[in-house]
């Protein structure tokens, strides 16, 4: 018998993009072909690059690794190299001529056939059940829908990915009882904007009846929604969150702004008192929630006022988790098309620095409220001297971890109730003695 090649994967962008890195790494595997994730040096036969399209600097990213692995093949180091995902999906045509030492480009929706195309005999149905998971073990994203019909002015992932499409919400649950099975704790609720999911199935959000039927599957443990959208906001999901205990009291919402000018010209559809009533109710009705949100600095025409406008919402919103970044304009948006860039880069990057210190404080403040409480923790990982785990108000790799003495005798995966001993900006400290 021949053996197969081995395939290494390597994924840029979010973690859209790693689910669909798993979904065909699986296929890859259930045809009998060893494979690679992420590998720290890339030794495989083939390599495949899903690509990350959305803005400047993941764009660079992607062509300069392309590029990289383009020089190895030259040199003989890799057989093949072939490219997948939002990068090519945009800008195939340029990229076919540019980089002609790939072999095979792919987008965002066809990748599966790259499976086909080195394997004719290869069979690359129920691709989900194969799906093989590259996160620990105790935990995956859960990628319910895929594009977006909210078509902000900056933004390029409608562009990318098309139409919102739910996916059947048995199928997704079905997927969650195959990961319990294989010993998935924690469930990481993805998509472009969850909040429409099902809209475009009948007409109606079912975000919230979705997230309680995950909820009472056996062996849930922990739910965590991300990438909502602020109009037309589900507040029945409210309920859920309140409710069901295993349903984590986190939300990740991008606002981008708050000034009722930038709003408007960013296509939000959302006004700057609805935003507010919309904090104010989240706070209200689960108690403890902890925010994340994204802000964006620079859009086309943002005034000092503008600025100074969401630089006192933060203070007054005073956010869990935030992150912030300053506008670059993408090709095809209607931003790019009808709007002059005309905040300089040194105001841009101004502007976001102070919008960053503020927030830095305000999250010192926050996690020092937690010292001396009781929290439950998931443990991912060792560091040095220290257990890495993480609270129900942290994600994965973006947000706050909890570190505990290596010599407390933990095991990765479970979940203990530690006290909270000292607090620094982006990490909390504990003992499981309480």
């Amino acid at each position: 018998m021949t053996k197969k090649p081995t395939i290494d994967f390597i994924t840029l962008g979010c973690s859209k993009n790693l689910v669909d890195s798993e979904t065909l790494m699986g296929l890859f595997e259930a045809n009998g072909y060893p494979c690679t994730h992420d590998a720290d040096d890339p030794k495989g036969d083939i390599v495949v690059i899903n690509t990350c399209g959305f803005i400047e600097d993941a764009k660079q990213e992607s062509i300069d690794t392309i590029l990289e692995f383009a020089q190895a093949k030259e040199e003989g180091r890799l057989q093949r190299l072939y490219v997948m995902g939002c990068l090519s999906e945009r800008y195939l045509a340029d990229l076919e001529n540019e980089i002609p030492e790939v072999d095979g480009w792919y987008g965002k929706f066809n990748y599966k056939q790259l499976l086909k195309d080195l394997d004719e005999q290869a069979n690359i149905s129920n691709a989900i059940a194969h799906r093989h998971v590259t996160t620990p073990r105790h935990y995956a994203y859960l990628k319910i829908a895929e594009g977006c019909d909210r078509h902000c002015a900056y933004c390029a992932i409608p562009i990318i990915t098309g139409r919102h499409q739910s996916r059947p919400m048995d199928e997704i649950l079905d997927e969650v009882r195959r990961l319990v099975s294989q010993g998935t704790k924690e469930f990481q609720v993805i998509a472009q904007e969850l909040t429409y999911y099902g809209v475009d199935l009948d007409g109606k959000q079912h975000i919230a009846e979705l997230v309680e039927k995950m909820a009472d599957i056996e062996g849930v443990e922990w739910i965590r929604l991300h990438y909502a959208y602020p109009a037309h906001f589900p507040w029945d999901l409210l309920r859920v969150m309140r409710e069901k205990q295993n349903v984590c009291n986190y939300l990740d919402i991008a606002l981008q702004h708050i000034s009722d000018h930038m709003l408007e010209r960013m296509k939000r559809h959302v006004t700057k008192e609805e935003t507010y009533e919309l904090i104010r109710r989240m706070r209200r009705e689960v108690p403890g929630i902890h925010i994340r949100t994204t802000l964006m600095v620079g859009f086309p025409g943002e005034t000092d006022d503008d600025f100074q406008e969401l630089v006192e919402f933060t203070k007054w919103a005073r956010f869990e988790r935030m992150g912030a970044f300053a506008y670059s304009e993408e090709d095809g948006t209607y931003s790019a098309s009808n709007y002059e860039d005309d905040v300089p880069t040194e105001v841009k990057q101004k502007r976001l620095d102070k919008l960053m210190r503020v927030q830095q404080n305000i999250s010192a403040e926050l996690e020092a409220e937690k010292v001396g409480s009781v929290m439950r923790v998931i443990i991912d990982r060792t560091e040095g001297d220290w257990y890495v785990g993480r609270t129900e108000f942290c994600s994965p790799e973006v947000d706050p971890e909890v570190l505990i003495p290596i010599s407390e005798e933990l095991a990765i995966g479970e979940f203990y109730d530690v006290r909270i001993t000292d607090a620094e900006e982006f990490d909390l400290y504990a003992t499981t003695s309480i």
